[in-house]
């Protein structure tokens, strides 16, 4: 897997990507971390998260997609849901949503350019070598690129 530094979202709209993968939590809120920044760059994607129950623990380990326009094509979005809760004391992520989340857009996704940020290492608080390790084996045959934030 390649590792770069900048910005996920710009880099979506300028076209580098097919695919980026974000992490959703359980409510349909988007409101904080890349998220946010997500709901607000690709409405679709939001409007796509919205289309689930909230609330609904059995969304743990899915995704859902958005197919969202860019200065130069578009970009699928994938909401992973990799968390339940979007607040609380501990590690937020489930370790196991995210494993099977990732494994979905290796299977589905598997010859495109895919975008993620630190998936689960933010706001959700996850041990990033463990969550290191679940992107290994499961995106290691995909051409994946982690994009650790940097602004421009």
């Amino acid at each position: 897997m390649k590792s770069i530094q900048g910005d996920l979202i710009k880099l979506a709209l300028d076209g580098h990507f097919d695919v980026i993968v974000h992490g959703c939590n359980c409510f349909c809120s988007m409101g904080g971390g890349i998220a946010r920044t997500v709901k607000a760059a690709f409405p679709a994607a939001f409007e796509a998260d919205c289309l689930t129950v909230a609330g609904d623990r059995t969304k743990l380990g899915t995704c859902t997609t958005a197919l969202c326009p860019t200065d130069t094509g578009q970009v699928t979005v994938v909401n992973a849901y990799t968390q339940y809760h979007y607040e609380g004391p501990g590690v937020l992520v489930d370790y196991d949503a995210l494993k099977d989340c990732l494994q979905w857009v290796a299977d589905k996704y598997s010859n495109q350019r895919i975008g993620l940020p630190k998936i689960g290492a933010g706001l959700a608080r996850g041990d990033w070598p463990k969550i290191q390790s679940i992107l290994k084996t499961t995106l290691d045959h995909t051409d994946c690129t982690l994009v650790e934030f940097r602004r421009n």
